[in-house]
């Protein structure tokens, strides 16, 4: 069985689909993998059960999307999983790109328009999801105006939504807007603002000409924040197992993906599902980039979310920094607004 965290229908999803049949065909008796979509809480919800609910025999295996290391790492509310604790058996993706947009029905042609009107309802699927992190990253470092986030939908949906005019703007993945919104760009539907890229400097072809988000950083803390979601998201969407598997079952299956994640035919499945060229990081890779983000007594890093009665949507996210000396645990802390 595979629990997976997220939507069906939306670009995680196809990468998921594309993964499946290999994984089967590579793992000895090739199971029929079954899939069980458990979406919520921005992976969260697949993240927790895969932790507390699953017997740790190699029979299930989990995606809960690149939420699983971004809210594990950050502390966000209602994790109840230990994220160094998973065993991972590798991922497809680790190189991204994402990108800032307005419907052009909103006015909103340049980033001077951008940042003088406020109230822009941004979309996402769910608080802690990265397209919701990430908005609202766009949103802190380009200096918008108490903006609003419209959570709730798929990703597809929040597309319709944004088309419909229930929300002003959103997050994409640049490849996922070329693959399923082509239109958006051949018939002017939205205007783009600014790109994300992972690893940092690494340029998309089709929208080399959006300014980088780094560059709207104006301190030095702006942009470790950046670097810790780089960080983040090179460690892929996560395919874990719980904690206490036999090691004889991990490696199986970490083969399994390895030959999966070597397939010609593979790569090409996964063009086609998801619109993105696979960029695989293997288990050893990620349990690496795991190690190298920041946190414990050097810096750790939290999202936390406060109620802040004057904005409709009742969540303001904070980044807390905590500094702390190699001697003592007592903390510094340093709160920075996601609203300037």
């Amino acid at each position: 069985m595979l629990v997976i965290g997220l939507s069906p229908g939306g670009t995680g999803d196809a990468r998921i689909r594309a993964t499946i049949p290999y994984l089967s065909k590579y793992i000895p008796g090739n199971p029929i993998i079954v899939a069980q979509y458990m979406p919520g809480a921005g992976g969260r919800t697949a993240a927790n059960h895969m932790y507390k609910a699953v017997k740790p025999d190699g029979l299930t295996i989990g995606n809960a999307g690149t939420g699983l290391v971004t809210n594990g790492v950050l502390g966000a509310a209602g994790v109840g999983y230990n994220v160094d604790k998973f065993i991972y058996l590798g991922s497809p993706d680790s190189i991204v790109h994402w990108v800032f947009a307005t419907r052009k029905e909103a006015g909103l042609s340049n980033l001077a328009k951008l940042k003088a009107v406020s109230g822009i309802r941004i979309g996402a699927q769910s608080v802690g999801h990265t397209i919701y992190i990430t908005g609202r990253l766009f949103a802190w470092l380009l200096g918008l105006k108490e903006t609003k986030y419209v959570t709730g939908y798929s990703g597809p949906e929040i597309d319709l939504a944004l088309m419909r005019g229930e929300v002003d703007g959103r997050a994409n993945l640049a490849d996922t807007v070329l693959q399923r919104n082509s239109d958006w760009i051949e018939k002017g539907l939205v205007d783009f603002h600014s790109i994300i890229g992972v690893p940092k400097g690494n340029r998309h072809p089709r929208f080399a000409h959006l300014p980088e988000l780094e560059g709207f950083a104006r301190s030095e803390k702006e942009r470790k924040v950046l670097a810790l979601l780089r960080g983040l998201r090179q460690a892929g969407s996560a395919y874990v197992v719980p904690p206490g598997t036999p090691n004889d079952r991990v490696e199986i299956l970490r083969e399994a993906m390895r030959k999966t994640l070597k397939d010609p035919s593979f790569h090409r499945e996964f063009k086609k599902l998801s619109g993105e060229e696979a960029t695989p990081i293997l288990a050893e890779e990620q349990e690496k980039v795991l190690r190298e983000i920041p946190r414990g007594p050097v810096i750790q890093t939290h999202i936390v979310q406060n109620v802040q009665t004057t904005q409709k949507d009742g969540l303001v996210l904070r980044l807390v920094v905590f500094l702390t000396s190699g001697r003592n645990r007592n903390s510094i802390h340093a709160k920075i607004g996601f609203h300037r």
